[in-house]
């Protein structure tokens, strides 16, 4: 209901609950959150009626989409930047956590009787892991070129001084020029914090703390604590990625024309598309199959 009233502020005030790479959306689109908000409601008093969670599970759908774009705003205000609008990042934010009760509301009940037991700390299966090893040589590409432009070097026709540039003519905040400066790429930074939430998934370390975390060693990691970051990046990469990877090869056969951009020519920003899209596709799939494998490992097992 919360959701709804959102959305119907929006749109009796005229203001965009959605922005489209950067431009504000058609504030109407907010009537789609009354709609998302609506059926969350419906479903919540069919559950309190008679049990049936269905209502719950399908909009959890429009919820995830509608909290598309949280990632970034999460990203941009980790580095000191602001958000393209701060309306369509509480937006984000408000999807993502309905998100999270719709789920958590839907899932069954187990029996008053019955109790859990933990599950063992295991590794995930053979294929499981070859998918982590997909989502991180995938990224080796991408870092590459990004620390190329971050030690000055030309890569695409663009040279790091020129990228200095255009980031701080987007408005890159302080923190991430300064990082730049000393040859650090931010985005080649939270690509290797996803590399290691990847590994966290499949491997035992992922369950329980290891040897080399001081006063945690041995202790249960909270299911919460991978998982959130983890679905809040699939439900974000994998679309984008695909999307991506879609439009790059369009491109490249010749049925639509890749924007120039900041680079010297099309084929320019084709090569970088092609690199950064294809990084976030591989590494976002292997992130579903890693989340799946890391839900059904770490299930409590219950007994009467």
């Amino acid at each position: 209901m919360a959701y709804a009233g959102f959305g119907l502020a929006c749109v009796l005030s005229g203001t965009p609950s959605f922005h489209l790479g950067g431009t504000p959306g058609p504030s109407a689109l907010g009537w789609g959150v009354v709609a998302v908000g609506s059926l969350a409601a419906v479903g919540c008093g069919a559950v309190l009626r008679s049990g049936l969670r269905a209502l719950l599970w399908a909009a959890c759908v429009p919820a995830g989409i509608a909290a598309f774009g949280l990632l970034m705003d999460v990203i941009t205000l980790m580095f000191g930047q602001g958000v393209d609008s701060g309306v369509a990042a509480a937006n984000h934010a408000l999807a993502a956590a309905g998100v999270v009760l719709l789920a958590a509301t839907a899932r069954p009940v187990r029996p008053p009787s019955s109790r859990t037991v933990a599950a063992v700390p295991s590794a995930a299966s053979g294929p499981v892991q070859l998918a982590a090893c997909a989502g991180t040589v995938a990224f080796l590409p991408y870092a590459a070129m990004k620390l190329v432009w971050a030690f000055g070097g030309t890569f695409a026709g663009v040279s790091g001084a020129e990228m200095r540039a255009i980031s701080e003519r987007n408005g890159a905040s302080g923190l991430w020029l300064t990082l730049e400066s000393w040859g650090l790429d931010a985005t080649v930074l939270l690509a290797a914090l996803g590399v290691f939430l990847l590994w966290g998934l499949v491997r035992p370390w992922g369950q329980a703390f290891p040897r080399w975390t001081p006063w945690l060693r041995g202790r249960r990691v909270p299911r919460w604590l991978p998982l959130a970051p983890a679905l809040i990046g699939a439900a974000t990469l994998a679309p984008y990625g695909v999307f991506g990877v879609g439009y790059a090869a369009l491109a490249t056969a010749g049925v639509v024309t890749m924007r120039r951009g900041d680079f010297p020519s099309s084929s320019d920003a084709l090569l970088v598309g092609w690199i950064g899209m294809a990084a976030f596709a591989v590494y976002g799939g292997a992130l579903i199959v890693a989340i799946r494998s890391y839900w059904l490992r770490t299930r409590s097992l219950s007994r009467a």
